[in-house]
């Protein structure tokens, strides 16, 4: 793709909106658009992100034998009336009546919409077990909102639900959504942190929490710097006695046992083998893909931009071409790179240096290619990894190898 041709348009200044690190950075790189307090657009640059980071999420939800679909952000508030929850979360919930007057809400949450549809379609235990996830939008209305799209009153989230037979069925898959969020996340670039946590208003009885260390995390644990571990509300470390520190965490995944919290008041009931009548058991698996965007910049940047992970960049490398007179070598380096597979950024543009290298820090790919005097001399194309700011030298065919090596290509 050609800067020039391309929807990004960085700013020179630091947005004067900006909350924090991920919020200026986001914003001044062009990824998100904010339309107002805690409403955001996501531009081309940052839905690009966005659709690196539910391909990943997909991949794993997919292998652990789970089904995507697309659930309605319009309820009924009837729906939330069988289970209480109109009144737990009616602060946050945006309610309203169409012409025929009746109460919808935009939907904060899935678990009631969720079992209603496996309440229609599921009756015997021979079509048990099943986890069904989707990638939606929800809808609250935040007293606050904080730091952009940390805390926002609309956000994308990845919401699965399991509903098994019984307990023992629950475990299995409960497990196995606990290893995919590991692998998830690990994929993304996260060193994120997992610790058992209160379920809160969803219900149920176990309930696990994902977390990355950052100065503008909403939730505390206490570190123990000695043994590296986390504990929730401790003083001192159970292990060697010594003293905590409290570290504040960004949330970005909460997995529930939910049992038969909303199948028993919601009435999905299957036929177990004997013939006997029982609720579903359920389990819930959420995570905050939006915030992800955040939480990963929060935790990979340095003075000059973004540093985004491998797996979940824009593009996998940026090329600039310092030299006007080099832009049709760069253009086919570029065809060359996408041939083989690549997604290339080529700053073509008529800017000086220090602004297409501002950009490129700024943005924050893995790799910047620089087709300058170097190559003009000797046909050695340079290149800067940008986490590292390591700067290699090599031919073309140099480089394909040493891409497709970073990629396992």
């Amino acid at each position: 793709m050609l800067y020039s041709k391309s929807f990004i348009f960085t700013l020179r200044e630091d947005p004067k909106v900006a909350e924090c690190v991920s919020h200026r950075l986001l914003l001044k790189g062009s990824f998100l658009y904010m339309i107002s307090s805690g409403i955001y657009s996501y531009l081309p640059l940052g839905y690009r992100v966005l659709e690196n980071i539910s391909n990943i999420i997909r991949k794993h939800m997919n292998s652990n034998g789970a089904q995507e679909l697309l659930m309605s952000a319009l309820q009924p508030i009837e729906m939330w009336q069988k289970t209480g929850r109109d009144q737990v979360l009616s602060e946050v919930m945006f309610k309203f009546k169409d012409r025929k007057n009746r109460t919808l809400v935009l939907g904060p949450t899935h678990e009631e919409e969720v079992t209603e549809i496996v309440k229609k379609h599921i009756s015997s235990y021979k079509q048990l077990p099943c986890i069904l996830y989707q990638i939606q939008t929800k809808f609250r209305d935040e007293t606050r909102p904080r730091f952009g799209i940390v805390r926002s009153c609309e956000f994308i989230m990845k919401d699965a639900y399991s509903f098994d037979v019984d307990e023992a069925g629950l475990a299995v898959n409960y497990d196995r959504m606990l290893s995919a969020y590991q692998a998830i996340f690990k994929e993304c670039g996260l060193n994120f942190i997992m610790t058992e946590a209160d379920p809160g208003a969803m219900g149920g009885n176990v309930s696990h929490e994902f977390m990355v260390p950052a100065e503008i995390g909403e939730d505390v644990l206490c570190h123990c710097e000695k043994c590296d571990r986390h504990f929730k509300d401790m003083s001192n470390c159970p292990d060697c006695e010594a003293k905590l520190k409290e570290r504040r965490m960004i949330e970005i995944g909460h997995i529930f046992k939910l049992g038969t919290k909303y199948s028993s008041a919601q009435e999905a009931l299957f036929l177990d083998n004997t013939g006997t009548r029982k609720p579903v058991i359920m389990g819930c698996y959420g995570i905050g893909v939006s915030r992800l965007l955040s939480a990963i910049v929060e935790t990979n940047y340095d003075e000059k931009g973004i540093m985004w992970p491998k797996a979940i960049s824009p593009f996998d490398a940026e090329i600039v071409c310092l030299d006007e007179k080099l832009l049709a070598q760069a253009a086919t380096l570029s065809e060359t790179l996408e041939a083989s597979g690549f997604k290339v950024l080529l700053d073509e543009r008529s800017e000086p240096a220090g602004v297409k290298f501002n950009d490129a820090y700024l943005l924050g790919n893995p790799h910047i290619v620089i087709i300058g005097k170097n190559y003009a001399n000797s046909k050695k194309i340079d290149l800067e990894i940008r986490k590292t700011r390591q700067k290699l030298s090599m031919s073309e065919e140099e480089l394909v190898n040493f891409l497709n090596n970073e990629y396992g290509k």
